[in-house]
């Protein structure tokens, strides 16, 4: 029984070391990694090379097309397992990580399996740590179970860093390549509703680095924000998505709209003030739940406005994107 672990990268000198590091600890029998980079120009080649020249089973392939579902199908048509991972050089895996979910998929007879996240950041201060804080409160990522954990195994509608079998894709097909982001959760979709299963199991736990900086926290979930909207545009379906993806376009449509179209009636400016009060007093009272001595109540303020503001807007460019396509 073969293993293949596909890990799609694009300049992550800071991650990938201790990435396959966390692998190559790990107790199994008969395996290969392929590494899949998308035109890197960091030291994250020089570093993959150097592990090339102790380990056999570790392959370096080129995608020239850069985007993460091209790399991942690149992956998918060059490995030789039985099971297939998928998974991110932003995180750490426990040693039975891969052992565990391989254990499980057969188990449960499932599609595929995975397990929860821990977030953490690398460089560790009051502002990463409250970063961090809010990317496991259900207030800045929803019901993410993969994200947020869970008591028991269970089926869910999405995992993150899964474990597939060889034949899921084969009878679901690949990655949609048009997807810059999204790519995984439009596929687990297609899989739950052509009639297959995914499972989360809440004690296999990888370690994910999220953003630590402000910075890289608005530009990472205004892609994300917009190829929600994008996502639903290119596959002709919201089945791919849930209610917590579009909450964020919601709430900034609320105060930007009735703004607009102040000139019709002045009232409307109260439903503008009335939506960001309220969304204002939800952060309040959340911050000021999650404080502790590792982070920051204005931090945390300040995190949670990034993270949805940022998400929101780049929905909302998504949305007149999809608009501006259609008419020209």
């Amino acid at each position: 029984m073969k293993i293949s672990i596909i890990i799609p990268t694009l300049n992550e000198e800071r991650y990938i070391t201790s990435c396959l590091d966390s692998i190559f600890a790990s107790p199994l029998n008969s395996y290969e990694i392929i590494v899949v980079d998308g035109g890197s120009e960091d030291k994250t080649l020089s570093i993959v090379r150097e592990y090339q020249s102790k380990y056999l089973n570790l392959k370096l392939l080129h995608n020239p097309k850069k985007f993460t579902p091209i790399s991942m199908n690149i992956g998918i048509k060059e490995s030789n397992g039985e099971f297939i991972f998928i998974i991110s050089a932003h995180a750490e895996y426990q040693d039975n990580y891969f052992s565990l979910l391989v254990e499980k998929i057969q188990q449960l007879g499932a599609n595929c399996v995975g397990g929860v996240l821990e977030t953490e950041v690398k460089n560790k201060n009051r502002k990463s740590n409250s970063i961090k804080k809010i990317l496991t409160h259900r207030f800045g990522v929803g019901n993410a179970e993969f994200r947020i954990g869970s008591e028991e195994i269970k089926e869910v509608d999405t995992v993150a860093f899964g474990c597939y079998t060889r034949d899921t894709f084969e009878k679901f097909g690949l990655y949609n390549e048009k997807l810059i982001r999204n790519q995984d959760i439009e596929l687990n979709k297609r899989i739950i509703n052509g009639g297959g299963s995914i499972y989360l199991i809440p004690f296999v736990k990888a370690i994910y680095y999220a953003r630590d900086n402000f910075n890289d926290l608005a530009k990472n979930n205004y892609e994300n924000g917009k190829w929600n909207i994008l996502t639903a545009y290119y596959t002709k379906s919201f089945n791919s998505l849930s209610t917590r993806h579009f909450i964020p376009l919601l709430f900034i449509l609320s105060v930007i709209l009735p703004i607009v179209l102040i000139p019709l009636s002045k009232y409307l400016i109260y439903i503008a003030f009335g939506s960001f009060i309220s969304y204002v007093s939800l952060i309040l009272i959340v911050s000021i739940s999650i404080q502790d001595k590792e982070n920051s109540f204005i931090y945390s303020i300040f995190s949670f406005f990034v993270l949805h503001i940022s998400y929101g807007f780049g929905s909302l460019r998504g949305l007149l994107d999809v608009i501006r396509e259609k008419y020209e």
